[in-house]
């Protein structure tokens, strides 16, 4: 077996257990805060919104950092970094007794958070552009793997043996993926060759801001991270209003896996149509039909019909991480790819900053509801932002970074 299959082999069983092992505690973050002490709803919203939130700040900050150190040193050091920073995180989690100290290691955990994107833009590296899209759509399934079982045994756990538990062995399931990146994954050392240009900061981010498609798609990427975590903090109390049964946190669960099942069965299938046919079209689509998906989430009147619709919804989202990391991907020089990733991944963590606090809000004040109609809209934004970049005539964005150092 070559390098490269081996290396794609274990990046997607870690992140089948990173994200599997992460989104174990997603469905019951709110009924947890709700053990710290006797709360209004408003206040345990609230507080579901900031601490869901919380750890994407620093993860927003961190992302292009992280991004520069993997193109001088490699990704590997990255995701050992990631991986054992993580589990140590949500380790501590599980024996916090207020919500300041939980909101404080939720900000702790996003220095740290990022071994999915960075396990993505390892893999990009060592792909064609032509093949992009399917190679990081197969490697997305890995993490969306996670993704469904996740919530769904980790609302079943929290059920069955409590909150605490599920934190501990959410954390042992992270260091073990961290092991398997020490002991399995052999990254290649890039030669650094003579002529290679070294790019400042402040170069790659003037090139960002003037290339438009680069940029349009950072904002789209945000703007579909909005849209999709703004309902997450508050999808388990969406769930306890539609149901009297006693297990809330399985049947959490299991609406959050529903979205992850349609995402599964057509991450792959996106991301070999966006090869086909064009990234940008393939966007344009997706961005359409989850305006169409999440809509209808807001009137429904049982369990089931949101379960049906979270599906559908997940099937729309499926392409849309692979779609935007194979459009960088394709306009980034080699030797900054990292860091025009990590900037890629910073807008999508700006996008979960954003989403839970917006959520909470427009919850708090209208209700819950009301967070699928206004979260919708934005995917209908997004869609005007890429057909406005699309209208326009290709850049280089070569020629941007050339253009900002004189001694080309």
């Amino acid at each position: 077996m070559d390098v490269h299959k081996r290396n794609f082999i274990i990046i997607w069983i870690c992140n089948f257990l990173v994200a599997g092992t992460v989104t174990m505690i997603m469905p019951f973050l709110s009924l947890y805060i709700e053990t710290f002490g006797s709360y209004s709803p408003a206040y345990v919203q609230r507080w579901a919104g900031l601490i869901f939130g919380a750890s994407f700040v620093t993860a927003f900050i961190m992302s292009p950092i992280w991004g520069r150190i993997a193109d001088k040193y490699g990704f590997k050091p990255i995701l050992l970094i990631n991986g054992f920073g993580i589990a140590t995180t949500i380790f501590l989690m599980g024996f916090v007794q207020s919500v300041e100290t939980f909101f404080l290691l939720r900000l702790l955990n996003g220095v740290v958070t990022g071994f999915i994107p960075t396990s993505l833009a390892f893999i990009s590296t060592q792909t064609t552009k032509e093949n992009a899209g399917k190679m990081l759509g197969t490697l997305q399934m890995g993490s969306v793997t996670g993704m469904l079982f996740g919530p769904l045994f980790g609302g079943l756990m929290a059920d069955t043996f409590g909150f605490q538990y599920t934190f501990i062995i959410t954390s042992i399931s992270i260091v073990m993926a961290a092991f398997i990146i020490l002991f399995g994954l052999r990254e290649q050392v890039r030669e650094k060759s003579k002529k290679l240009v070294n790019y400042s900061r402040k170069m790659i981010l003037s090139g960002l801001l003037r290339h438009r498609l680069m940029l349009n798609v950072m904002i789209v990427t945000a703007l579909i991270q909005i849209g999709n975590f703004s309902i997450q903090p508050l999808l388990s109390l969406y769930v306890a209003d539609l149901t009297a049964a006693k297990d809330v946190a399985f049947l959490a669960g299991l609406t959050f896996s529903a979205t992850g099942f349609g995402n599964l069965l057509f991450a792959r299938i996106w991301g070999r149509l966006g090869d086909d046919i064009g990234y940008e079209k393939v966007l344009s689509i997706l961005l359409l039909l989850s305006f169409v998906f999440i809509i209808p989430q807001a009137f429904v009147t049982a369990l089931w019909q949101l379960i049906i619709l979270r599906l559908l919804f997940g099937i729309a989202l499926g392409g849309m991480i692979p779609i935007t990391t194979a459009l960088v991907r394709r306009e980034a020089p080699i030797q900054v790819q990292g860091e025009v990733m990590g900037y890629n991944t910073s807008f999508r963590f700006l996008g979960n900053i954003i989403g839970p606090m917006f959520g909470g809000i427009v919850s708090g004040f209208i209700g819950i509801p009301a967070v699928f109609l206004v979260t919708g809209v934005l995917f209908l934004v997004g869609f005007v932002f890429l057909y406005l970049a699309r209208r326009k005539p290709d850049q280089n964005f070569e020629d941007f970074l050339a253009s900002e150092n004189p001694s080309q």
